[in-house]
């Protein structure tokens, strides 16, 4: 049984194996091997998970075992609006199924009080994803063509929900 808590530094090697793994499985088909062990190697390196350990504006959470890290979510608060950013939500593909992703994604919706929307990006090919979140209570608000990081190229369907704060 999974059990959600706040990251730390300690959960740095595993989620980093939560993302590889995930992304691999997931966005291989889209965008090939190359582009994703390239998106891993940026997106997902030991630097840019400690620099989103480290943010005063964000939650991030693990789903725990005691024996390993079953999925992970991340996602900040911009100051000065209502708004909160998922930025990601993983769940080992072996995983996938039992809860986790929902546990996830229920207490992300509570760690900031006062938020009236919680917004995401999620590739408009990754049906499985989509249909989670629509089942979660989002709806399709737009897209974009730089899903992530700036000019990244990649396309992302924007999904949007309103949260009682």
């Amino acid at each position: 049984m999974f059990f959600v808590r706040s990251a730390s530094a300690r959960d740095i090697a595993a989620i980093r194996e939560v993302l590889a793994e995930t992304w691999r499985a997931t966005y291989a088909p889209f965008y090939g091997a190359a582009k994703v062990e390239e998106i891993i190697a940026d997106w997902h390196s030991e630097a840019a998970v400690k620099a989103n350990l480290a943010r005063p504006d964000g939650e991030f959470l693990v789903a725990d075992d005691g024996k390993m890290i079953g999925g992970m979510a991340f996602a900040s608060h911009a100051s000065g609006t209502h708004i909160v950013s998922l930025h990601q939500l993983y769940v080992r593909p072996e995983c996938q199924g039992v809860g986790i992703g929902r546990d996830l994604f229920a207490e992300i919706e509570t760690c900031f009080p006062g938020a009236q929307s919680l917004t995401l990006e999620v590739d408009p090919g990754n049906e499985p994803a989509i249909a989670f979140y629509q089942a979660h209570g989002m709806k399709e608000t737009g897209r974009t063509g730089n899903c992530g990081k700036d000019q990244s190229g990649i396309p992302a369907l924007i999904m949007t929900k309103p949260l009682t704060g």
